[in-house]
């Protein structure tokens, strides 16, 4: 799934606990760059990829109540908020495969 590819970087060190946790997001937008929609063709693939989908949006929410209490960074929120928009995009093109995987 190409649209989570941005959220796929490894390469900054963690300083600050705002850091931690947008590494922590690219570590989510790793995982979730491996899913691809075009690979789900029957009711199992489909259910995998919503599990995957919960999953990590369980995780970006765990990742904000965590740091709630920290001064959050723009770039924390402005992650964390667009890949949960992602995730919701993906959601809804998976929903209406369900159509026609079934």
């Amino acid at each position: 799934m190409d649209m989570f590819s941005a959220f796929s970087s490894h390469s900054v060190r963690a300083r600050t606990p705002s850091e931690i946790a947008v590494k922590r997001l690219d570590g989510i937008g790793h995982v979730l760059s491996d899913l691809a929609l075009a690979d789900v063709q029957t009711e199992d693939d489909l259910t995998r990829a919503l599990m995957t989908l919960d999953t990590a949006d369980k995780c970006i929410r765990a990742i904000r109540a965590e740091f709630r209490t920290e001064p959050a960074s723009d770039r924390l929120v402005r992650k964390a908020e667009s890949l949960m928009a992602l995730i919701e995009r993906a959601r809804d093109e998976l929903t209406a495969c369900r159509a026609a995987v079934s």
